[in-house]
């Protein structure tokens, strides 16, 4: 869990205040050191920042959550920084939240990159054909069930789920939480990361059925298999 803090930096003249567990922004001070003070112009792009960033700030943290964990925070407060430094080349004001999300997808793979553990390997091929289904209804987990499938993912709490999709590598995790978890389309998904529509489509299939296997496996483990585990 996040310890309630408040983060501050400075960068051309916007200071930018964040606490996590509130999930919100909590001040957006905006000044210029130059004694001629900002021109109605800058004033203007900054307070249309605010708003944005405002109005966006509880969506981009629970993004930054799925993706990054504890990093969030730092995450969503670089993305903004980033954002702010670049809010010029913002053309339409309904770009906007696409844009911001595009600025904290690139921030949240930085920050992966950055940490020094590697995730495990894992090969696609051993899961393609797996079916998380037909493996239910061959183990048989819970033979006095008469909705074995429901009761096989009624053992699974926001926490375990939160666990599992967690264990995914980047490249499957942040395409399945984009359009899964955040509802954004396919489409869009492949222009806030930058590659091929097909591509992400077979991110997604893969994902999907890595997500399914990393599902059973984590609830053998955790003895979820059991009649009355939960």
């Amino acid at each position: 869990m996040l310890v309630s803090s408040s983060l501050g930096r400075r960068s051309g003249g916007c200071v930018i205040a964040l606490t996590g567990r509130r999930n919100r922004l909590i001040a957006a001070g905006v000044f210029q050191e130059d004694d001629a003070g900002p021109s109605a112009r800058e004033t203007v792009a900054k307070e249309r920042f605010r708003l944005l960033a405002e109005a966006q700030l509880p969506r981009l943290y629970t993004i930054a959550r799925r993706l990054v964990g504890d990093e969030a925070e730092d995450a969503v407060q670089d993305a903004l920084l980033k954002a702010y430094r670049a809010f010029g080349q913002l053309e339409h004001a309904s770009a906007g939240p696409a844009w911001l999300t595009t600025i904290l997808v690139n921030v949240c793979r930085d920050h992966g990159r950055a940490r020094a553990r590697r995730p495990a390997e894992i090969s696609i091929e051993d899961v393609t054909d797996f079916s998380l289904y037909r493996k239910i209804a061959d183990e048989d987990p819970f033979p006095y069930s008469d909705s074995l499938h429901l009761d096989f993912l009624e053992q699974f709490g926001p926490e375990d789920m939160k666990a599992v999709l967690g264990s995914l590598p980047d490249r499957y995790r942040i395409p399945l939480v984009l359009v899964y978890v955040d509802g954004f389309a396919t489409k869009e998904v492949a222009r806030i990361l930058g590659a091929p529509l097909g591509t992400v489509l077979a991110q997604l299939h893969r994902g999907r059925k890595l997500f399914e296997r990393q599902l059973w496996d984590y609830a053998a483990e955790k003895g979820l298999l059991t009649e009355g585990a939960r």
